[in-house]
């Protein structure tokens, strides 16, 4: 039993490692490659200067995050031209870029859908069933996770905690986030967004935003006035 258990325990290190291996190690594609064609568009261009301006001067490294950001939401990921170009509006060492596209997860290294779904199965999500709504996800769409669809329309991972465990589950649909989840919910969402419409973000349950599901259990009253419960013969 110990033996098959590090048997699994080791199977599913080495994936994790090729996982890791196949996002950080870079080899030439087709559609990724040095001469791969990026530049900024001039307003992007404009943007990047309003970006650098605030920092002080030598120290244009600062802007690497949200200049890749920028580089991604121009081109939808980052191929190794991009960060190049990067590296180059920034005067810095092209590894300087790649360290940070590296290390944090936002940055996509590979082409994602058009609607990139992430969805959260860490333990306040999963606690609260997140393996219904990945299974609706996976049934809708006909993929699996860490997949995209034949028309590159949606892609599918499950990520770590992405901070609205009090509205689980939820998943990240590019920039918006979907809370208080019931698998008829996504489907709904799908549906919407293959119909062209982005629908409005936020909890599905009713509530507006993360305050008890139960409805207010203190702050029921209006606040009361200065001096409330002052003496008034003092």
């Amino acid at each position: 039993l110990n033996f098959s258990i590090a048997q699994r325990s080791f199977a599913a290190h080495k994936g994790a490692v090729c996982a890791e291996a196949e996002i950080i190690v870079h080899r030439d594609t087709p559609d990724n490659n040095p001469d791969t064609p990026f530049e900024f568009t001039e307003e992007n261009k404009k943007r990047i200067e309003a970006i650098t301006s605030m920092y002080p001067e030598g120290h244009k490294q600062a802007a690497t995050i949200p200049v890749l950001d920028l580089a991604q939401r121009q081109h939808g990921w980052l191929p190794i031209s991009a960060m190049n170009k990067v590296a180059e509006v920034l005067e810095i060492p092209p590894m300087r870029v790649y360290e940070v596209a590296t290390f944090y997860t936002m940055f996509l290294r590979k082409p994602v859908g058009k609607y990139f779904i992430q969805i959260c199965t860490t333990t306040p999500c999963m606690l609260c069933n997140s393996d219904s709504i990945v299974e609706a996800i996976q049934n809708k769409l006909g993929i699996k996770v860490g997949e995209t669809t034949p028309d590159k329309m949606f892609t599918v991972i499950e990520v770590e905690c992405l901070g609205a465990c009090v509205n689980a589950p939820m998943v990240q649909i590019n920039d918006n986030y979907y809370e208080d989840l019931t698998p008829k919910d996504i489907e709904d969402i799908i549906d919407e967004l293959k119909a062209g419409r982005v629908p409005p973000p936020g909890p599905r349950s009713g509530r507006f935003s993360c305050e008890p599901a139960g409805g207010l259990t203190s702050l029921t009253e209006p606040p009361k006035g200065p001096g409330f419960g002052v003496r008034s013969d003092l």
